[in-house]
């Protein structure tokens, strides 16, 4: 039995949360096709929706000290969860808030918690393999103790659906919280600003710009060609540490992770600590004066030029043919 930890957004089930739906059944079919159970605080997701990507029950946890987040109080819902469902594996996407509530989780239980995990080797042991140092190194990690803990690293499978859809069946839990519990939570939250409404991380197509832009006014053609691309803008980590460009366009270690279907990265040279944040895309189109430039020899395509000459020409050919 394996028991997942979902997170839901304005949209839904997030798209992370989805992919760790995947990465459970992957597991669960190694298993000999154990059940894949979740767990949701708060509002109930589409059941349709969550039937599709396998789920066989759904637990629930909601009321007063549930009303906002609680790292505590949600290990709390899920331990009651896992006892439930007699789970040997409890996982969560490896966002901020996943990660924090599996070690909540762990600790409670005196087990080892794996973060990040990327892929998996055999049951018994289970073997996880896991991003650490950012994501510069991978590391093999036996988790013999049971529950096995772990969290999946962002965009380490693709969201696909099940491939037969279930009907989950729906039970409430009603955890005894305690006051520890409910120490540190959110009181409130801030709306980011407009221009932070793109999500770079699920963008299926993002058009990068580093040191080559040149400034901050060097940005017009690479904006109007993730525009036009239906995309969103990315930047480095020079062009944020210059002030340029707001850090949520960071692609890199101390940024965002992306994994769209094209990558389109101009005068950055490709630095491990960038590469660290983009290595997930399925096609590199890299753009640069510098043909030795790691960025260049690790793309898919590249182009050999000055970005204010080739990304012109690129949106003007665009909107040629558009």
């Amino acid at each position: 039995m394996i028991v997942v930890l979902i997170e839901t957004g304005a949209e839904g089930v997030t798209d992370t949360s989805l992919e760790t739906l995947r990465f459970a059944r992957d597991l669960a079919a190694e298993g000999g096709g154990v059940p894949v159970h979740a767990l949701v605080v708060g509002a109930r997701p589409d059941l349709d929706e969550l039937g599709k990507h396998g789920i066989s029950t759904l637990y629930t946890a909601g009321g007063e000290g549930f009303a906002s987040y609680a790292a505590a109080a949600w290990a709390a819902a899920l331990i009651e969860a896992r006892d439930r469902a007699g789970a040997v594996v409890v996982t969560a996407a490896g966002t901020p808030r996943g990660n924090e509530v599996l070690a909540h989780v762990a600790a409670r239980l005196d087990v080892p918690m794996a973060a990040n995990a990327v892929a998996f080797d055999g049951l018994s042991p289970l073997v996880v393999t896991r991003q650490v140092a950012g994501g510069l190194a991978l590391e093999e990690m036996q988790l013999t103790q049971r529950p096995a803990v772990f969290s999946v690293a962002g965009h380490a499978v693709e969201a696909t659906p099940a491939d037969s859809a279930t009907e989950p069946t729906v039970e409430e839990l009603a955890p005894t919280l305690t006051e520890a519990d409910l120490v540190a939570r959110v009181v409130s939250t801030e709306p980011g600003a407009p221009d932070e409404s793109g999500d770079l991380k699920s963008a299926r197509v993002v058009v990068g710009a580093g040191r080559g832009a040149g400034g901050p006014e060097g940005f017009g053609a690479v904006s109007e060609l993730a525009e036009l691309l239906g995309g969103q803008l990315g930047v480095s980590r020079v062009v944020t540490s210059l002030g340029w460009r707001p850090h949520h366009e960071q692609v890199g270690q101390t940024g965002s992770r992306i994994a769209p279907d094209l990558y389109v990265p101009c005068g950055i040279s490709g630095a491990i600590q960038h590469w660290a944040g983009c290595a997930s895309s399925k096609t590199i189109l890299a753009i640069n004066t510098d043909a030795e430039a790691p960025m260049m020899t690790k793309a898919t395509y590249a182009v050999v030029g000055d970005m204010h000459e080739v990304v012109p020409a690129i949106v003007e050919e665009i909107r040629r043919r558009a």
